[in-house]
């Protein structure tokens, strides 16, 4: 992957580390377009108590906003961890031209894992789509919230 996508998921990173410290979920997002950052976003389930205030979604959100339209065409969407099927759902409802993940999730991913969303005969848009970009730096920031949350 090239030198701006590592730079948009290390982004993505930094907002993840900034939920874990208020305790959410360590997921960052960012949405970018023409090379311009638009919008980060991390997990805000626990401080909105919003089962919906996903990294992804909050994301999906304020740049719809401000560009003040429900279709992000040309705009690319890097987040830490595989989205859910939720996100996914949201992902293509925003026609989002790319996404970029980090960590895959077995348990709960909607795209490689789970439902493959994107795969379903029901899904209007399917984004292109790009795993495993800094998927041990992600995963291993996930390990350790986990970890401490337990301990």
């Amino acid at each position: 992957m090239s030198e701006e996508t590592h730079s948009y998921m290390e982004l993505a990173l930094e907002v993840a580390k900034r939920a874990a410290t208020r305790g959410e979920v360590p997921v960052g997002a960012v949405i970018v377009q023409d090379g311009k950052l638009l919008v980060r976003a991390g997990n805000r389930v626990e401080a909105d108590n919003d089962p919906t205030a996903h990294a992804e979604m909050l994301a999906i959100r304020a740049a719809a906003e401000m560009l003040d339209t429900p279709r992000l065409t040309g705009c690319d969407l890097y987040v830490t961890m595989e989205p859910c099927a939720m996100c996914a759902s949201a992902i293509s409802l925003a026609r989002i031209r790319r996404l970029y993940f980090g960590a895959y999730d077995p348990k709960g991913g909607g795209v490689e894992n789970g439902p493959r969303f994107f795969g379903q005969p029901t899904c209007h848009h399917a984004p292109d789509v790009y795993g495993g970009i800094a998927e041990s730096e992600c995963g291993e920031l996930l390990k350790e919230f986990f970890r401490e949350l337990r301990s």
